[in-house]
């Protein structure tokens, strides 16, 4: 339960980010630096609070030894997820992002066979792919239920150019996301922290801002002092509270396949809190009808969610031979 809490804490804040880059985007700004920026911002914060929580020299020194898994992972985490939710927002409102996002939820569960888990067998440990869980793919679908519903009330103002531009890249970002921070749970096994990873792949995915902030150098000029102000913003409330705070849950529920895929559907309470951003700042009508219904659909997927994890975690211990069989098997007693 404590791990979801944190998880609907980071969604609050993550929220920022769909309401504010729709905001730089009705004020002109360039999707480029809207998304560089906040990357740029990233970097020294966290490197100066991985420094004075004395433990930035772990970090420095898996750089080192591992380049090649930073760089990719990190880029793959942070750049293939930021840049198409900003690209996505100069075409579509924030409600439509923020809700198409929620297709994360489905896509760290289905990312689940690529990734490994060490089991006990009779000749000793050997590590096999981990099962997708079924149940938590269910209840992710039933809360993505709830997103379509949301934008459902809105979605018949949408043209066709809206639709595509303002929907597939954040389809790319809804992977891209859980299977970066996966993998570098998976690298870091363990021996870096939430600050301390966020920190590393922050640093590891800048030449790919770099590059970004160069081809917004030469199409749009330099940002506006507005859009680097809020970019600052989205920096610290999504940058660094949201993604610790996220990563800290991920990383308490590491190790169990549906308390993880619970984490990540807190996610889904970024188009509550989008909504109500965008009705409070930008002045969209508030939602109705199936509107309501599907935030409550929402609500009720994350108590299920919960309910689930917890169940989980109170089972009991099963017989040595019967949790074999069923690590095999990828089932449940």
């Amino acid at each position: 339960m404590r791990e979801i809490t944190i998880g609907l804490v980071a969604s609050f804040f993550f929220a920022v980010t769909f309401i504010l880059n729709r905001s730089m985007e009705l004020a002109g700004g360039s999707w480029l630096w809207s998304s560089s920026l906040r990357f740029f911002f990233m970097a020294p914060l966290l490197f100066v609070i991985v420094l004075f929580r004395r433990n930035i020299r772990p970090v420095w020194q898996d750089m080192k030894r591992h380049p090649r898994v930073w760089i990719t992972w990190g880029t793959v985490g942070f750049g293939l997820f930021y840049a198409p939710l900003t690209y996505a927002a100069a075409y579509g409102p924030g409600w439509l992002v923020a809700g198409t996002w929620q297709c994360t939820i489905v896509a760290g569960v289905l990312l689940s066979p690529l990734f490994t888990k060490t089991i006990e067998t009779p000749n000793g440990t050997m590590s096999v792919r981990r099962p997708i869980e079924k149940r938590a793919l269910f209840i992710s679908l039933f809360i993505l239920f709830g997103v379509v519903l949301i934008q459902f009330q809105q979605a018949g103002r949408l043209t066709w150019s809206e639709m595509v531009l303002g929907v597939f890249p954040v389809l790319v970002a809804a992977f891209a996301y859980p299977l970066g921070n996966r993998k570098m749970i998976e690298h870091c096994a363990g021996r870096l922290d939430a600050f301390q990873r966020v920190c590393g792949m922050t640093m590891a995915s800048l030449p790919f801002w770099l590059v970004v902030a160069l081809m917004g150098w030469m199409t749009s000029g330099a940002p506006s002092a507005g859009q680097t102000m809020q970019s600052f913003i989205v920096a610290m409330s999504s940058g660094v509270i949201a993604t610790t705070l996220f990563f800290i849950a991920t990383d308490r529920a590491k190790g169990n396949e549906r308390k993880l895929a619970a984490v990540e559907a807190t996610q889904s309470a970024e188009v509550m809190f989008a909504v109500i951003g965008e009705v409070l700042f930008l002045s969209t009508p508030l939602p109705n009808g199936w509107a309501v219904v599907g935030l409550a659909v929402i609500i009720i997927g994350i108590c299920w969610h919960s309910f689930e994890s917890t169940r989980t975690v109170k089972r009991p211990a099963l017989p040595i031979s019967t949790a074999r069989r069923l690590d095999r098997e990828g089932g449940e007693p």
